[in-house]
């Protein structure tokens, strides 16, 4: 077993560059283990993660706020505050905070992420995301 308090978050703090557009605060909630990453995610409105895959896929949990989650083969997505979202392994997605929303999300990755080029401007925000419920 391994127990990480809370209080004790790995490497908070804001991130901006390589890996997201935006003002972004990641808390590493756990360090890898056995191939497993969490980090709990504040965007500010408009912040937005590159294009990326992950070698075992990626749960979205989604805290508060409103934002998107993308794929090339089925465009942009509304998340909001209790959605959940599974990417499949090497699926190419980026996801991040509404223009007008704060969004947060606890992000629980498995295996390595590989990160691409940055969102472009006609990629976000898509007009009229539409949300849509898995049974």
């Amino acid at each position: 077993m391994k127990l990480i308090h809370g209080t004790t978050q790995h490497g908070a703090g804001t991130k901006t560059g390589s890996q997201f557009t935006g003002t972004v605060h990641a808390y590493l909630t756990m360090p890898a283990t056995d191939g497993v990453t969490i980090n709990t995610v504040n965007f500010a409105p408009g912040a937005r993660t590159y294009w990326h895959t992950h070698e075992h896929g990626q749960i979205l949990q989604v805290l508060a706020g409103s934002g998107y989650v993308a794929t090339e083969q089925d465009g942009v997505r509304l998340l909001r505050a209790g959605d959940t979202v599974w990417c499949p392994p090497g699926e190419r997605h980026w996801h991040g905070a509404a223009p007008d929303s704060f969004m947060s999300h606890t992000a629980i990755s498995l295996g390595t992420t590989a990160w691409a080029e940055e969102v472009a401007p006609e990629q976000y925000p898509a007009p009229s995301p539409q949300r849509t419920e898995t049974p």
